[in-house]
């Protein structure tokens, strides 16, 4: 468990539940348990925090806020903001949801799939130079490719859809299906 103390008590226990379970949803993730939880903090705080206001109210070391504040920079789901008459750096989480989903899909697409991209469109071209390669290999080579190719297409077009049209489309919920599959009764 992350290094909660004492501190924590000063926290209301909605926050602090909150920051525990997201926490752990992120580490699930594979986000470190801290950057979750200091961005979870963030979110639901009123005002910006220091580092040091973080640190007192999770209870962590210094160092692993400051790591994990830039590691959440990167990401765009804290910002640094200035704080009239304190010399110190405050920080704020981004509190749009759909900002949030967006910049962590942006951020795992990048990480994750343009990587598999690139990984089969090298072992492809590995495949076109091996003669000894099974035609089952390939084929299912080819339909990685293909699948993979999809998925980006899909992830690229999702970040771009405006976050109503994404609502009313999650809203719409099985009844997507059910008209795609109406779509197919009628072509058979």
């Amino acid at each position: 468990m992350t290094e909660m103390t004492d501190q924590t008590a000063r926290l209301p226990a909605a926050v602090q539940e909150f920051v525990l379970r997201w926490g752990d949803m992120g580490n699930q993730w594979g986000v470190n348990r801290s950057v979750a939880q200091i961005q979870a903090l963030l979110y639901l705080s009123d005002h910006p925090l220091t580092a040091e206001d973080i640190a007192d109210q999770l209870g962590l070391a210094r160092s692993n806020v400051s790591n994990s504040i830039r590691e959440l920079i990167t990401w765009k789901l804290v910002r640094r903001v200035p704080v009239l008459g304190d010399r110190r750096d405050h920080y704020e989480a981004e509190a749009d949801l759909w900002q949030i989903l967006t910049r962590i899909a942006q951020g795992r697409k990048e990480r994750e799939v343009d990587p598999a991209v690139a990984a089969i469109h090298r072992a492809l071209k590995a495949a076109d130079a091996d003669p000894t390669l099974s035609k089952v290999a390939r084929a299912r080579l080819d339909e990685m490719q293909a699948f993979l190719s999809t998925l980006d297409t899909w992830f690229s077009q999702m970040l771009t859809v405006p976050p109503s049209t994404l609502m009313r489309l999650i809203k719409l919920g099985s009844r997507v299906v059910n008209l795609l599959n109406l779509g197919r009764r009628g072509a058979a």
